[in-house]
This record gives C-alpha cells, sequence and structure tokens, in this order.
C-alpha cells in the first residue's frame, strides 16, 4: 500500500511518512537516503544544524539522475536555525541549505526554534561561565516576516515551525501574512500535547511528530517508567496485532492525522516504518490504553537555552519535573 498525502492549507501534498535525518552521521546518511527512495520513500525532513544535509544532497542527486524519481515527486523541509533568525540572515540561510540539498527550492522551511541565538557562523554560541547559550534580542515574528518573503521568491513553497507553543502559534496567526502550514512538535504517547494539536487542527496548521518512536538514544531527558519501545502496553498491543512496537506507535500517530518522519539508517528499519503501518488500525480501546500513558513527558527540553524569553517550554518542563520531585 502507498503512503497517504496529507493535504497542507497551501494545496500541497505532504507524505504522512518521512524520513528523519537528525543524528544520522554524515558517512552513511547517504546510503540511508539512497534506500530509502528505493523502498518509496518520497519526503525527507533535514536541517541545517543536523550536518548532513550535502551529504543527503548527494543521495538525491544520484536517485535523480538515475531517473529513480523526478523532485516534483519529492517532498524536502529544512530547518532555520537559530543563529541566523535576524531578518537579513533569513534569505542566505535558506538558500544554503537548498545549495547543500542540491535542489532548486523547498517544498517546507521551518523556523527550527522560536529563540535566536548570536548571529552568526558559530551554531551553538556558549557562554564559557555558565555553559548555556547566548541569545540575541530578536522577535520570531520579525523572523517569520522574512520567511514570509522565501515563498514570494519562489525559495520555498511553505512555511512553518517547530517546537512553538501555543501562545506563540496564536500570535503567529494574529500577525502572519502567510499562516504556518505546518507545526513540527516532540510527540509520542509520554507527551500527547493534544491542546496545542487541536489549535492547529482549528487552524488547517498540519503537525509533524518527531521523535514519535520516543527517542530512546536522545541525550537529553528519559521521562516515563520504561522506554516507550518496551512499555509493557505498547508490547502487549504489539502482540496482540501482529506488528513491532514501532509501527503500533507510528500508527498510532497517523491514525490521528498526525506525520511523522521516524529516524533510521537500517534498511529493514525504513522499509518496517514505512510499508507496514497502513494495513491495520488501532481500535478505540487500544488508543485510550496509549493515551494513557501521557505524562507530559519531553525528552527534547533544550536547557541550555532556559532563560530565553522565546523559550517554548521551560515553564511546563520545571512544572514536570517538581512533579516528579514530589512523587519519588
Amino acid at each position: 500500500m502507498s503512503t497517504p498525502n496529507f493535504l497542507l492549507s497551501n494545496g500541497k501534498n505532504m507524505p504522512m511518512v518521512g524520513l528523519g535525518t537528525w543524528r544520522s552521521p554524515p558517512e552513511v546518511i547517504t546510503q540511508a537516503v539512497k534506500d530509502a527512495i528505493d523502498i518509496g520513500y518520497r519526503h525527507f525532513d533535514c536541517a541545517h544544524i543536523y550536518g548532513n544535509e550535502a551529504q543527503i544532497g548527494t543521495a538525491i542527486a544520484e536517485k535523480l539522475k538515475e531517473g529513480v524519481v523526478t523532485r516534483d515527486e519529492l517532498f524536502i523541509t529544512s530547518k532555520l536555525w537559530n543563529t541566523h533568525h535576524k531578518p537579513d540572515l533569513v534569505r542566505t540561510a535558506c538558500e544554503t541549505s537548498i545549495r547543500n540539498l542540491g535542489v532548486h527550492y523547498l517544498d517546507l522551511y521551518l523556523m527550527h526554534w522560536p529563540m535566536a541565538y548570536k548571529s552568526g557562523d558559530v551554531l551553538y554560541p556558549t557562554c564559557p561561565d555558565t555553559g548555556k547559550a547566548v541569545f540575541e534580542d530578536i522577535d520570531f515574528v520579525d523572523t517569520w516576516k522574512a520567511m514570509e518573503n522565501l515563498v514570494d521568491l519562489g525559495l520555498c513553497h511553505a512555511i512553518g515551525v517547530s517546537n512553538f507553543n501555543e501562545q506563540q502559534i496564536n500570535r503567529l496567526l494574529s500577525v502572519a501574512k502567510l499562516k504556518p502550514v505546518v507545526l513540527q512538535i516532540e510527540c509520542h504517547p509520554y507527551l500527547r500535547q493534544k491542546s496545542l494539536i487541536t489549535l492547529c487542527y482549528d487552524n488547517a496548521i498540519a503537525v509533524t511528530a518527531y521523535s514519535s518512536l520516543g527517542s530512546a538514544h536522545t541525550p537529553y531527558e528519559k521521562p516515563g517508567a520504561y522506554p516507550l519501545l518496551k512499555h509493557p502496553v505498547i508490547l502487549e498491543i504489539a502482540e496482540k496485532y501482529g506488528r513491532t512496537p514501532a509501527q503500533v506507535l507510528l500508527r498510532y500517530q497517523t491514525q490521528s492525522g498526525i506525520i511523522v518522519i521516524p529516524r533510521s539508517i537500517s534498511k529493514h528499519h525504513m522499509y518496517e516504518n514505512f510499508k507496514k503501518i497502513w494495513d491495520f488500525g488501532l481500535d478505540n480501546d487500544d488508543l485510550q490504553a496509549i493515551d494513557d500513558l501521557d505524562c507530559n513527558g519531553r525528552f527534547m527540553t533544550m536547557k541550555a537555552a532556559y532563560g530565553h524569553p522565546h523559550h517554548p517550554f521551560e515553564l511546563d518542563t520545571a512544572k514536570q519535573m517538581e512533579s516528579h520531585n514530589r512523587n519519588v
């Protein structure tokens, strides 16, 4: 069965399963992307900060040259990093990703985070005394207005945001000439984000989930009593349907209309994540059992940016830690 598309508010189709490329080493990502295209993947989630866009571009170029795929069959996302929020840097940042990926345009360009770091080529400007990121006073609304120009210039077909909270989405909607077509957020059974997702759906904003399998190898937080892929509830449901835990977690999202971008460099896992989630559905009792795992458990806390006035979930994370400390 082919992968369904999500019809975006700009009239373009976005495949509901893409290949995530965060933390995929440059030395292996070229082959992984070639394998993914051969399997049938057409949606690739990239970002300048991942440091592997040139290698992804090599794979895309080879498959285009072979005639396996055409550019208009691909959906390529990249992201504006925090050190390029200054409006006069936005176009150059976008063009850098386009050049590295070896394409003429992006299907989607996201503001990676609402926080601006010190402008420049140092991607993680850090204060030596505190170890925290060095901030710059740039309003994400001004950055967004510069991103709107990218669509007018034909550099990208659509723009969106990542890691924004409800207040930030509402503020953007109140001033945007072009509203975001996609919000990419961490989303999995430990962090359902239902209120934020409802806000998006009410405003015709598609939702892409990252860490939908629980981000087992994250260097950041590790919420929940079990790794998500090993949770007894997930294992029991997987056994019931004769599926892997990963397939259950991906179906859980896509069945709710959420786009997923599982990361893998294994051809076998890429195949299973892509081909084996569309010929079954979870019943309501199982959906509820997975819903009940929600503990507001966030893997990606971005603690290095705590204290930034536009940090999207510092307060939520602090409340989560207080609750955890009371219960231990």
